[in-house]
Parts: C-alpha cells; structure tokens; sequence
C-alpha cells in the first residue's frame, strides 16, 4: 500500500478517536437505538479495530433507523483486553442503555464480553474464532458470524495436505491463548489422522512483535510446510520474517487465519507470492450482497473492503434486521429473532444455526499471486478452494441455557 493511501485510511478508521471519554457516539440522540461496538482500537490489534469500526458505523448509516427509531453507532476500546472490554461494555450497558453489541475480534474479549452482555440482557454478535465461543461457552446472547478454529484448520490444513502429498513434516507457531490453542489441537487432530509428522512448535505472546528467534527454531527442524496460526500484524511480523530468511525456498507456508485484504495490503505481492492463506472473507467474491458492499465501500471510501470492515458490516446487518424482525431491541427478543435466520450474505446463503448461533458459511484458501499476474492493485490471490466444516453442537459442546 502506498504512504499516501496508508494515511488516508488512516485518517478516516481514527476520526472518532479524537473524541473524549471512554466511549465515543456518533450521531448520537435522545431517544436512538445505539449499536456498540467493542473493538480493539488501540494496542497490537488496532488496525483490525478502525477497520471494524469503519465496517459497523457504515452498517448503522446505510439501515438509518429501526423500529420508527434513529441508528447511533457506539465505539468502544477494548484495548484488547478482557478485563477493560468487559468494564467498558458495562458502562454502554448502564450509562448509554445499549442492548445490542457487534465486535469483538479477539478471542480472549470477545468470550468475556459475550457472558456480560449475556448476562446483562443484551445480545453480542462477533467474528472472533475460539471453538468454545458457540461451543462449550455458548450463551443465549452470544452469536458468532466467523469460522471457528476447527472449520478454520479443516479448510485450510486438508486441502494442502492433498495438494501437497509429499508434504510429510509441518512445523507450527502459535499464540499462546484460547484462538491460538483452538487452532493448534485442529491442526494435531489432521496431523495424526494424515500421518503427517509435527515436528515442533513455537508459542508466543499476545505481545510478541520479534519472531526470528521462532523462525530459527522451525528451520532447524527441516519441515516441508511451516503453519503460521497467529493472526493480523503478529501474522504478517511473522511471515516477513520468514521470507527474509528465505523460506519460502526451504518450504511451502500456510497463514491459517489471514485478515485478508489488508494483509496483502502490508505484505505485498513479493511477500504473499506463492504463500497459502486462510480467509473468512474476500472482496473479489461473486455473490450479489457482496457485490453490493464493494461498491458501497469503493464509493464511500476508495477502498475494497477488508475482512475485518466486511465482517464488522455484516454482524451489524444482522443486529439491526434482528431487531426489526423482532419488533423488540431487547437481547432475549432479538435472540430469538436470528436463531435459525437464512439470508444471503457475503460468502452466498448464510444460515444462523439456532442450537448454537453458529453462522454456517465458507472459509476460502488462497494463493498470493505475483506481481506481474496481478490484474489490478487488489488482485493479491487467487482461490483455491473453499467449504464448511463444522462441528455439531453436540461435539463442540454447547449446551445453551
């Protein structure tokens, strides 16, 4: 991405971050119905945030009103931390009176603020990947649009496997936390049914921005595939790294969980280059809700949009036809009006499944491309292939109270 283009989104993810106080509304009103959306938008996970904040204040423009009432989009920090994200949405609870929340990208935060909110009466609609979040920590008023981690490995892991049949030894680096473990156990489920030999692996922190020493470590091990499951900058960090070492002429590399877009954005094309990635999202998508949203995008802001704006657009839809099917803004009302909801979506026909509020959608695997088989600036992959996998909620373990 050129500067100049870095500093006009940039400017325009930030805007509300020059506003006081804790929590920040636009457009605010007596008597409006307020979206929250608690979305990391400081720390390492930042440029998910502005980009998700971008996706759900343009979801509460484009809908306006509901319910004869007037739409307000409310920003929340989370940090990226459970604790403050957990505090901060009681306070949009009890201060702003907001019931309906969209966000939440980390893992971590997103299965702590689904249990308040829960709790609290309200209804949380997030991308974050954790198994347990429509699994064994499912609530009645948590919904999850994103691929968890087991659909995730299986859409991403599989098929290379089958590509790559001489590929016997993988080695993997992950982030030492709920998202990154769930990914990892899908990952050793494949491994021993293939009999594809684990040769090692790395885990890192939430922090970590340094990965050669990881690198280093995955290369002494002499595999065939390096599996990179960490996600957004940590992920690039990780894969420049990795190149810059060379590699990509050693072994063939897998992004489990790419951001898509923006990813490819930072990375470029001598990066991304012949690197397979797992994508929940990708603007070149033929479907006509999809379709429709690049062109919103392109229109408001010059840009194709992202995974994360994309993902943050479509849960906040879903909030809001939620509500107006229920007549009602709260949780327990809006709850019930999804379960079970079918719509055309992003990825084509998405279905809400009711047992566990589970979006049952694809997951994509993509090749980077080159530079010179790049038909324009955004035509970074192409697909390979894509699908649903999907633990019941019997096998994940959800028992909705």
């Amino acid at each position: 991405m050129h500067r100049r283009e870095v500093l006009k989104l940039s400017s325009l993810a930030a805007t509300s971050l020059t506003m006081p106080g804790l929590l920040r509304a636009a457009w605010a009103q007596e008597g409006t119905i307020p979206i929250g959306a608690p979305l990391p938008m400081s720390g390492a996970f930042a440029a998910n945030g502005k980009f998700g904040a971008m996706g759900t204040a343009m979801a509460v423009e484009a809908a306006g009103t509901v319910l004869d009432r007037k739409l307000s989009y409310l920003e929340i920090n989370t940090e990226g931390r459970p604790a403050s994200a957990v505090r901060k949405v009681q306070e949009a609870m009890e201060q702003q009176k907001a019931t309906l929340f969209a966000g939440g990208i980390l893992s971590s935060e997103a299965l702590a603020m689904g249990k308040e909110i829960s709790n609290r009466g309200g209804v949380f609609f997030t991308t974050a990947g954790a198994d347990e979040i429509t699994g064994s920590d499912c609530n009645k008023g948590t919904f999850r649009w994103s691929v968890p981690t087991f659909g995730a490995i299986n859409q991403t892991v599989r098929p290379l496997i089958e590509q790559l049949p001489d590929a016997k030894r993988w080695y993997t680096i992950t982030p030492q936390y709920v998202f990154g473990e769930g990914l990892l156990s899908a990952a050793k489920t494949i491994f021993a049914e293939k009999g594809i030999e684990h040769v090692g692996n790395s885990y890192h922190s939430l922090d970590e921005k340094e990965f050669s020493g990881y690198i280093t470590n995955a290369v002494a091990t002499q595999p065939d595939v390096l599996l990179i499951l960490n996600f957004g900058s940590q992920s690039s960090s990780t894969l420049r790294q990795a190149v810059n070492f060379g590699l990509k002429g050693r072994m063939k590399i897998l992004v489990a969980w790419a951001s898509g877009l923006e990813q490819f954005e930072a990375l470029g094309p001598e990066i991304s280059e012949d690197v397979y990635f797992g994508a929940q999202y990708w603007h070149a998508i033929d479907t006509p809700f999809n379709n429709e949203l690049v062109k919103a995008v392109q229109a408001k802001h010059g840009i194709n949009p992202n995974y994360s704006l994309a993902s943050a657009y479509m849960i906040t839809k879903l909030l809001i036809d939620g509500a107006a099917k229920a007549g009602d803004t709260t949780g327990e009302a809006v709850a019930k009006a999804l379960e079970g909801m079918k719509y055309p979506g992003l990825t084509g026909d998405e279905e809400i499944r009711a047992a566990d509020h589970q979006v049952i959608k694809n997951y994509y695997l993509l090749k980077g491309k080159a530079k010179d088989a790049m038909k324009d600036k955004d035509d970074y992959a192409d697909v390979i292939s894509s699908g649903q996998s999907f633990l019941s909620p019997e096998e994940a373990g959800c028992k909705m109270g």
